[in-house]
């Protein structure tokens, strides 16, 4: 599996002035707060090119609470800490989770203590889609099992399964023919980290190395990932055979014709290819699987 490279940015003990709490005299006279940030994301851009504009900007995080904190009281200090989680995902797309403490140092409580608080974290959820295929061995019952397994990866949800779909083979044509589907989720993990899922699944199913397109027990491939890309020599997002392949855009366009992924509609790609008479056919629901 590989291992996203992910790099922790912290804000620690920003100190801002709000009204907040459930009494009457914390809402009208206010009191400070103390508000530390820990967020995660993939730097490695910014780290290999010593990039600023790729980076994750401690001032947009103290902004983001200090918005928060301006936009009106809240009754609770749990409320107010996922509120600034919120605002800080949709203000830095590059982090992929958030962790907020809010200390609230004159809390009133019957007791000597130095301070209350709460810590809340949050993670971004992204959009998946993959294609799954199988051209050796009980096709449609390593087909179910792989999409199970992926429903069954903690952080990662299925959502919609196509029908299963009989293609000619693509790229290397003398091997069996493939039964292949798609299937939409959401996932709060790192591209890397659904690659290495996919691939972990594969090996579990029976695939082993072979010839590049050729015959396989089982093939998941990870088509888009949100709206992000990905240019690496072990994954390319959108995958780079997307908008080429009728078996890939067919189960997609069933399940959802009018999703765009990097500003293509699968409708559109799938009526721009040339098409041949029965390269794709959609089964019919109890024909054969």
């Amino acid at each position: 599996m590989i291992i996203p490279s992910l790099t922790h940015v912290r804000v620690h003990d920003l100190c801002l002035f709000g009204h907040h709490g459930v009494h009457e005299e914390e809402n009208r006279l206010g009191q400070r707060f103390y508000v530390s940030l820990e967020v995660r994301a993939d730097l490695s851009a910014a780290i290999a090119g010593d990039d600023y504009t790729q980076a994750v900007c401690y001032g947009q995080l103290c902004q983001s609470a200090e918005r928060v904190f301006q936009a009106g009281p809240c009754r609770l200090i749990e409320t107010l800490a996922g509120r600034i989680g919120t605002a800080v995902l949709a203000d830095c797309p590059a982090v992929q989770d958030v962790s907020v403490t809010v200390r609230k140092p004159s809390a009133p409580v019957p007791h000597a203590v130095e301070d209350v608080s709460v810590t809340v974290t949050q993670q971004r959820e992204y959009r998946v889609g993959f294609s799954l295929g199988a051209n050796l061995g009980e096709r449609e019952a390593v087909l179910r099992a792989a999409v199970e397994a992926l429903g069954h990866q903690p952080g990662l949800e299925i959502e919609a399964v196509s029908s299963f779909y009989d293609s000619a083979p693509w790229g290397v044509e003398d091997q069996p023919p493939f039964v292949n589907i798609a299937a939409l989720g959401r996932t709060v993990l790192p591209p890397q980290a659904v690659l290495g899922l996919c691939k972990e699944i594969e090996r579990s199913l029976g695939r082993v190395p072979g010839r590049r397109w050729g015959e396989r027990a089982v093939d998941v491939d990870l088509l888009f990932h949100g709206d992000g890309t990905v240019c690496h020599p072990l994954l390319t997002l959108p995958h780079r055979h997307l908008f080429d392949r009728v078996f890939v855009l067919e189960p997609l366009a069933e399940l959802e014709p009018e999703l765009e992924i990097a500003g293509r509609s699968v409708k559109e790609a799938l009526a721009g290819l040339d098409r041949i008479a029965g390269d794709v056919t959609r089964r019919r629901p109890g024909q054969g699987g």
